[in-house]
């Protein structure tokens, strides 16, 4: 199985404040598999670290009140193309983030507020037809 993985999931440090989301959990479930790492955040420009995003109204907007969506927007065409011939089975994705969020995302308000819905990335994902899991619902191996 061809599986595309958050890279801060695999424990790429490439998180908004400079680390990472390395989860055992998601590394024992993808041994064997085929895995592409993945982060539209960094790979639209956005620095490591960099200011906190939620969506607010379709846009990623950062803590600063300023609009990052382009950055996003970037991310998800180069990191859409990279996968394009790839025949991905599977995206396992961070929870809760603006652009990989499955099932919740935060609500924009920095309240740590989460309302349900999909981050930019992962309505790509969808929108293309790849299954999607959220790193939380990985089960044990």
């Amino acid at each position: 199985m061809k599986i595309a993985v958050s890279a801060c999931l695999l424990g790429h440090d490439c998180k908004y404040n400079g680390s990472n989301n390395r989860s055992q959990k998601v590394l024992d479930y993808i041994e064997g598999h085929e895995v592409i790492p993945v982060c539209p955040e960094v790979t639209g420009g956005l620095s490591t670290p960099r200011i906190p995003v939620e969506l607010k109204d379709g846009r990623a907007i950062n803590r600063n009140r300023e609009d990052v969506t382009e950055f996003f927007y970037r991310g998800i065409e180069l990191t859409m193309e990279k996968l394009a011939d790839q025949n991905i089975d599977l995206a396992i994705l961070q929870p809760r983030s603006p652009s990989c969020g499955c099932k919740q995302i935060y609500d924009g308000s920095f309240t740590k507020t989460l309302i349900n819905g999909k981050g930019m990335f992962a309505q790509a994902l969808s929108d293309a037809g790849i299954p999607l899991m959220d790193g939380d619902d990985v089960p044990e191996k």
